[in-house]
């Protein structure tokens, strides 16, 4: 049976070949391209993302992938946004406090985590939906690697966890579209888990 093809989008932010194994490892014929037009074409397309919100949507508007990744969802074409690449789903994401325009695919705003320690870096657990297809097979318990600031906070966008009491999205699965806030690719057992869910339903 043909592996899958999927595209994890070079546009100079995020863990690109960490990502680009862990994809092969779960059954894709993965590769790190800025093509646009492999982007459009393939079955899975992964928008990765490090770094700041407005700097990750400069280097897509920059790169000209904004229109493609609209064009996937319109389309119904799998979509999975990792980290800060998950965070430009949203409407708008604030940047020491002056917001910035995201994509739009997703409601509500990413903002600065309320805590006294910054980043929240380390291992969590997900409050994931019962007919989640992304952790379906995974362990309620499974911890996931997180490192972030910002995220989406008090939208009704998905799946949840809390950290220091604030509860934010970790997790979005809608239509074609999936968004993890944490990083599958560093979660080991969990993350593989994962990814081969969102692989096998390409």
């Amino acid at each position: 049976m043909k592996s899958p093809s999927v595209v994890v989008l070079d546009y100079g932010s995020g863990n690109l070949r960490s990502a680009e194994r862990a994809l092969r490892r779960a059954g894709a014929a993965a590769e790190v391209t800025s093509d646009l037009g492999a982007a459009g074409r393939c079955d899975g397309l992964v928008v990765p993302g490090v770094g700041a919100f407005a700097a990750c949507m400069q280097a897509l508007e920059e790169l000209g992938a904004t229109s493609t990744i609209r064009d996937r969802i319109s389309d119904g074409r799998p979509v999975l946004g990792i980290c800060v690449g998950m965070q430009v789903l949203f409407d708008s994401g604030e940047e020491h406090g002056v917001p910035a325009k995201g994509l739009g695919l997703l409601p509500g705003e990413v903002r600065r985590l309320r805590a006294d320690i910054l980043p929240h870096m380390g291992w969590n657990t997900i409050a994931a939906a019962e007919d989640s297809v992304l952790f379906a097979g995974v362990d309620p318990a499974a911890r996931f690697y997180f490192v972030h600031s910002y995220a989406a906070v008090h939208v009704d966008a998905g799946d949840s966890t809390a950290w220091h009491g604030e509860t934010f999205v970790a997790a979005v699965e809608r239509g074609s579209l999936s968004a993890t806030q944490f990083h599958p690719e560093k979660s080991g057992d969990a993350g593989a888990a994962l990814l081969g869910n969102w692989v096998r339903g390409l």
